[in-house]
């Protein structure tokens, strides 16, 4: 089986247990996520477990073919995506996709989500025209760190956090998408996975020492996608950074254009030992809520009355 391949989505109208597929949304390396409708007409996003390294559905089939070398690896993340989706179903906040079912079929898995209208940070960032304002970034992920806080809580890392998986609804509250522990546990195990984690936003132990993850691995992540609202680009990927770190932190990069709160907070986040990251998602969130005070410069007549009564 070829180490890239790209698996055929199931078509337009195929009936999917009680759903009916509309349309592809996405595809990826490790999943497809559709459109559909349920019995009442309401729209939800399903995303199917189907990682084209191990799987292949070729157009015209919705079972796809798994040779007999990658069966184990094939379980054993399907056994992990299913189990977080258990876990999602769970967990109802509004900023964390909402799990509404799961359940098997096409000897694979399937998790329905709440379908969101919006667009995701990413597209955000790629469509505004100049920096994105402090106060957005701070409000976007200030929220965003309630939901983690919430997915920590249960014992549970996301791993794979970056302005793609970060959500905009059109109020412009942010949902985290796509969790990445399922593509984690499968790497553990086979060697035909070893790239599943997104360049520029994992944290150093997710490329190296995978012993080492945490609550501080998702820390790296959201600092990463901080970062990336100032670049307008993905930071220096961690493994690089190991070799050489050319990463110019946030502090030195945007000085005078956002405070130096927010980028220490950054730089913070992102450094490679994880030990001197915060140590949790509510350390994390008091810094990027404290919004600072800004003094404007006192005007003519200020500075007199300053020289007359005093600050």
């Amino acid at each position: 089986m070829p180490s890239q391949q790209v698996n055929q989505p199931l078509p337009p109208g195929y009936q999917l247990e009680g759903y009916r597929i509309e349309r592809q949304l996405s595809l990826g390396g490790f999943s497809i996520v559709y459109l559909a409708y349920d019995e009442t007409g309401m729209p939800v996003a399903i995303k199917e477990y189907l990682p084209n390294t191990l799987a292949l559905r070729t157009s015209g089939s919705a079972i796809p073919t798994i040779s007999e070398e990658h069966q184990a690896a094939f379980r054993s993340g399907m056994k992990c995506f299913f189990e977080e989706g258990r876990t999602l179903a769970l967990l109802d906040h509004p900023n964390v996709v909402r799990v509404v079912n799961f359940f098997r079929a096409n000897e694979t898995v399937y998790m329905v989500m709440k379908y969101e209208r919006g667009r995701t940070l990413q597209e955000h960032i790629n469509k505004h025209q100049g920096p994105l304002r402090e106060e957005f970034v701070r409000v976007v992920f200030s929220r965003l760190l309630n939901g983690l806080r919430e997915v920590h809580r249960r014992r549970l890392l996301h791993l794979d956090i970056k302005p793609a998986n970060i959500y905009l609804r059109n109020d412009g509250t942010p949902v985290l998408l796509d969790f990445g522990a399922a593509r984690q546990t499968i790497a553990a195990g086979s060697p035909m996975l070893k790239s599943v984690y997104t360049p520029g936003y994992a944290a150093p132990e997710q490329t190296a020492d995978r012993a080492q993850l945490g609550p501080w691995s998702d820390i790296y992540s959201i600092g990463a996608s901080m970062y990336a609202c100032l670049a307008k680009a993905a930071p220096l990927a961690a493994d690089m950074r190991l070799l050489n770190d050319a990463l110019i932190p946030a502090v030195k990069g945007w000085p005078g254009k956002y405070s130096r709160q927010l980028l220490e907070t950054i730089d913070s986040c992102m450094r490679l030992e994880h030990q001197a990251r915060p140590r949790s998602v509510f350390d994390l969130q008091r810094a990027v809520a404290e919004m600072p005070v800004i003094r404007e410069p006192p005007s003519l007549l200020g500075k007199l009355r300053q020289r007359w009564f005093g600050p």
